[in-house]
């Protein structure tokens, strides 16, 4: 399976890391031993003095699918969830600056938290859906899928233009503005739809 993740995707967070708005989706991958087992902790990497959080909401397939049309792009995914995208900020920004591959600072083991996932159809108007993520029960992000610069289904076809997706595959189409940094003993409670979808402590 693939984690295919969708970078800028929310005007206020591109403004808060001052980069430049894109023309077209910035995709990046993760791979699959970035997902952390069930149940356990996010634990801060040794390598990393900036870890960052950012909220996302999340498309998993259901069927594999090249070259797919916008308007049939709703018929490859079921199910919606909520992860976190972690984020070795410093260590990405180091490599940036050098214009150097930047995959270590974002595919490290551990930085795909995923949440629950849910049937689309119990969740309502996917082109308008509220999340947020709350740190030691402050909020700190919030988002609404209607300020994506790319819709869902225009993620899933675009993505489907490089990559044949597959069943399982996991898309994690952007963060909102807040993104910050985490320390160990915060507890990380992410909402989807006005409903709590996961806690996660981070060690």
């Amino acid at each position: 399976m693939k984690i295919i993740c969708i970078g800028r995707n929310y005007a206020k967070h591109i403004e808060e890391l001052q980069n430049e708005k894109p023309s077209h989706p910035v995709v990046f991958l993760k791979p699959d031993s970035s997902i952390p087992p069930k149940n356990h902790p996010f634990i801060i990497p040794a390598f990393s003095e900036e870890i960052h959080y950012e909220v996302e909401v999340l498309v998993k397939i259901c069927k594999v699918g090249k070259h797919i049309q916008q308007q049939f792009a709703h018929t490859y995914y079921q199910e919606i969830g909520l992860g976190i995208d972690f984020t070795a900020r410093d260590l990405q920004t180091k490599l940036r600056q050098k214009g150097l591959p930047w995959e270590i600072s974002k595919g490290f083991d551990g930085s795909a938290f995923i949440g629950k996932f849910l049937k689309k159809e119990n969740l309502g108007d996917l082109s308008s859906l509220p999340f947020s993520l709350y740190k030691n029960q402050e909020i700190v992000q919030q988002g609404n899928t209607a300020k994506m610069l790319w819709g869902i289904d225009e993620l899933v076809s675009y993505v489907s233009q490089f990559f044949t997706l597959k069943t399982g595959d996991i898309l994690f189409t952007g963060t909102p503005a807040g993104v910050g940094k985490v320390a160990a003993g915060d507890l990380l409670t992410g909402t989807l739809n006005g409903v709590e979808n996961f806690q996660l402590k981070v060690r």
